[in-house]
């Protein structure tokens, strides 16, 4: 059986349009999907909108329109930030899309006739901005534990889910599985959050209160909680109840990327509601970090967020997805600000990337008529540039696999540094004027495809400009590019085209 992968982001609200951290999570699934296609792997990779709940239902009054156009308002937002983007998504799931829907209701009905959901009284806290009910204990200095706004006392009937029942289970299976949520430093949070005894799920709103949302089949009084309802759309998609070979194939290697704030409904909620329903867990969950602005977490009320098309339109889409996998390490928060961004662009892009492409194009096309130069006698940095090339590939891939991009790419960056003491040593332009052209013809081959083989290896990160990379060194890439990270895929012959640098300063 080919090797399948099933890759997911949380899907988002659509009480407002995409911010950074939609973005940064999008992206960093992406570029997972990107790697994994890249080792001639099979990959399905999921988005989509979380359209139901109160948020959504507010937003919707605030807009003075109802859920449902608010919520195709702004899935159009999203779709095209992600295009824009140059997300490469199989599928985008909508939480009001009937398939999605059906299965959600085909869920209560099971997990009401086996004994799993129960009617009962409900006395607790809601926040609304987390659609989330708290304890007295929970609160901190009586407001949300998670977002530090104020909460409100509901006292009401309602159906709930026997999570307690599945403490015990969730408990081992966390124990016995240590690489299970990523970074494994993370488990222990979700460990603390376990050492005490695990309440039941309250998983409806009454229609009176709340009428936006999934009904229960058997008792049309209620809708769905959001969060339930939400997190079945990585089972819609998968094929679950609809398509049992899609869903063979995808579910045992599901990797779910989040951020770390709903790490507890992820690790929690989620596996209890797959325990009941029978399935197993996922085999991965990571929870990336936030980003702060002066070590503050980006808030709409405080009007620091950062709009990620305005970024991008700014520095060019692939230098913004650069920054975003590059400057968070992994499941650690970073700080953000449009100076580091031009920093990293024009440091690490511009000057040692951009500049060494240009350079290298220049000279091939001064010295050597235009056409990438045969490579003549391997010297002893020639070989000790392929050793390196084979350690570079080596790493990066062991290090995305670990979820630790951003070491990937300073893996990256650190051969690329190599690449330019590499071609200043050899100083291609001195020897063309001393005559020694079998060792600029040397220089300049194994410069270019050392660059070429980097440039693919950074395509999952930056494929627009990866892509005008080989344009420029006469170069076409096979239809797999797993095929294309062997030394000696640049044709000499092949003509150059000189043109702009790839990332211009301003």
């Amino acid at each position: 059986m080919p090797d399948h992968h099933y890759i997911t982001t949380s899907i988002y609200y659509v009480n407002d349009e995409p911010h950074i951290g939609h973005a940064h999570t999008t992206v960093l699934a992406d570029v997972l999907a990107r790697y994994r296609r890249l080792q001639g792997r099979h990959v399905f990779f999921l988005t989509g909108t979380d359209e139901h709940g109160q948020k959504v239902r507010d937003a919707a009054v605030e807009n003075d329109t109802n859920p449902k156009t608010q919520a195709d308002r702004m899935v159009v937002r999203f779709q095209d930030a992600w295009n824009n983007l140059n997300i490469s998504h199989d599928d985008f799931i909508r939480t009001t899309e009937r398939r999605h829907t059906r299965l959600v209701e085909s869920i209560l009905r099971s997990l009401w006739d086996k004994g799993d959901i129960y009617f009962g009284e409900y006395v607790g806290w809601y926040c609304v901005p987390d659609e989330r009910f708290w304890t007295e204990k929970d609160l901190v200095d009586a407001k949300c534990p998670d977002c530090g706004r104020a909460v409100e006392k509901i006292s009401e009937g309602n159906y709930f889910f026997r999570m307690s029942g599945y403490q015990k289970w969730l408990v081992d299976h966390l124990n016995d599985h240590a690489e299970f949520i990523q970074p494994t430093y993370r488990r222990n949070e979700v460990l603390g959050y376990l050492g005490r005894p695990l309440g039941d799920l309250c998983i409806t709103r009454p229609v009176h209160r709340l009428d936006w949302g999934v009904r229960l089949p058997f008792d049309p009084n209620y809708v769905t909680y959001v969060w339930f309802d939400a997190l079945i759309n990585y089972l819609t998609a998968a094929g679950f109840r609809s398509d049992d070979r899609a869903f063979e194939r995808l579910w045992p290697t599901a990797t779910h990327l989040i951020g770390k704030d709903i790490l507890i409904t992820h690790s929690v909620f989620w596996l209890t509601m797959l325990k009941a329903i029978g399935i197993p867990p996922p085999k991965t969950i990571f929870a990336h970090g936030w980003w702060n602005v002066e070590g503050a977490k980006m808030s709409k009320s405080v009007g620091n967020v950062a709009k990620p098309l305005d970024l991008a339109s700014v520095f060019g889409t692939d230098a913004f997805r650069y920054f975003l996998v590059r400057e968070m390490a992994a499941g650690r928060d970073a700080e953000f600000s449009e100076e580091l961004l031009r920093r990293r662009y024009e440091s690490t892009l511009a000057n040692d990337l951009g500049n060494l492409a240009h350079r290298l194009v220049h000279m091939i096309t001064r010295y050597c008529d235009g056409a990438i130069p045969e490579g003549g006698t391997v010297g002893d940095q020639e070989t000790e540039l392929r050793d390196r090339y084979t350690q570079l590939v080596t790493k990066v891939f062991e290090n995305i696999e670990s979820f630790a991009f951003d070491e990937a790419l300073r893996d990256v960056e650190e051969v690329v540094r190599e690449l330019n003491r590499y071609v200043e040593w050899n100083a291609p332009w001195a020897r063309f004027k001393h005559g020694d052209q079998e060792a600029v013809r040397r220089v300049l081959y194994h410069a270019s495809e050392a660059l070429r083989l980097v440039s693919v290896l950074i395509s999952p990160v930056m494929p627009e400009k990866t892509r005008q990379l080989w344009e420029s060194l006469g170069w076409t890439p096979s239809g797999d590019l797993s095929e294309e990270l062997m030394w000696g895929r640049l044709r000499p012959g092949s003509e150059v085209i000189p043109g702009h640098p790839l990332f211009p300063k301003n």
